[in-house]
């Protein structure tokens, strides 16, 4: 496909555009600022791309997440699986992997390893934090996004240069607000993106980034940048003196997160467990409703909630926001004890 890059060589140079070639990013994500910064960095040719996303394609996703379509949500499909599917019809010459999981303490090196960048799509402030040590721990930078409502805001994370999300925590404008409680428009996802993926073209071209906590509210046009080169602190846990890397101690003990615009509750085993959605589909037939398998999941309803399983023995319990009242449900399902 001879001049399919021209127009970003022409600003980027030669020199510029063989090093986006060869670089391998992990973006953490696939919903709203993943799907989008995923689609930037497959048009501008990223030699490589790992996406990594738990959840899987609803209807209330299609009004900001770009990638999927009307029968992704039909059919329930993983987002990592969606995402790679449409991507590849945008740029076939990419190498692109795709994991349906939850990045934890226990599996975020394997994603890491060799990666020249790790991007934040997520909304989940413990997967933040271990990405966060991660990044630190093995000198990979990390560039972090977040946004609701019209609000967002970006900042990138070099090991060694600058402070690292554990130091800017006090710093950072609160977020106490939620997708759920005050919605989120497009707009203000595709700025934040978009300064994400510059960011990442700097650093992969070699140019110079500056170290700004960069926010935004594109209705209300306002806008902040904060210097944060002298706010690293020398105790921080993840990059001071004698780190620790608290986030990357892990335990065996059940994860719950209430998600982020629904009314539900994600169960992480953090023990080893494999559930064979076939087999566990022809025993729960009889006892739920709706039931509906694929290669990637397990959804059905059951009492008053509806129900998707995943092979890693994650869940999604829909119709609650209580975590023990989601791990009772689970342990109907599943007989985990």
């Amino acid at each position: 496909m001879i001049g399919r890059y021209m127009k970003q060589q022409l600003f980027l140079g030669n020199d510029g555009q063989d090093k986006i070639q060869h670089a391998s990013v992990l973006v953490i994500g696939a919903g709203a600022l993943g799907s989008s910064i995923a689609e930037m960095l497959v048009r501008a040719g990223i030699g490589e791309l790992t996406i990594v996303d738990r959840d899987y394609v609803e209807w209330s996703n299609l009004q900001r997440q770009q990638l999927y379509s009307e029968e992704d949500a039909k059919n329930k499909l993983p987002k990592a699986i969606a995402a790679k599917n449409r991507l590849l019809e945008l740029n076939s010459s990419i190498n692109i992997n795709s994991f349906i999981t939850d990045i934890n303490a226990k599996n975020i090196e394997e994603f890491v390893n060799e990666k020249t960048i790790l991007i934040d799509a997520t909304d989940n402030f413990e997967t933040r934090m271990i990405v966060n040590d991660a990044a630190i721990k093995f000198g990979v930078p990390f560039i972090f996004g977040a946004c609701v409502a019209s609000y967002g805001l970006t900042f990138t994370i070099i090991p060694g240069k600058t402070p690292c999300l554990n130091c800017l925590l006090e710093h950072i404008p609160s977020l106490q607000d939620t997708c759920d409680t005050v919605g989120v428009i497009s707009p203000i996802v595709q700025i934040i993106t978009a300064f994400q993926v510059t960011s990442a073209l700097k650093l992969i071209t070699g140019t110079k980034v500056l170290p700004l906590l960069q926010s935004y509210d594109v209705w209300k046009n306002e806008k902040a940048d904060i210097n944060i080169e002298k706010l690293k602190h020398k105790n921080c846990p993840t990059c001071g003196d004698l780190p620790i890397f608290p986030y990357l101690q892990s335990d065996s003990e059940m994860k719950t997160d209430i998600l982020c615009g629904r009314d539900a509750i994600q169960l992480r085993n953090m023990s080893s467990l494999s559930l064979s959605l076939e087999e566990l589909s022809k025993k729960l037939i009889k006892d739920v409703n709706d039931l509906i398998v694929n290669p990637y999941l397990l959804s059905c309803s059951f009492e008053d909630y509806r129900i998707v399983l995943f092979k890693d023995g994650r869940a999604i319990i829909h119709g609650t926001n209580q975590p023990s009242q989601a791990k009772s449900i689970y342990k109907k399902i599943v007989n985990f004890q």
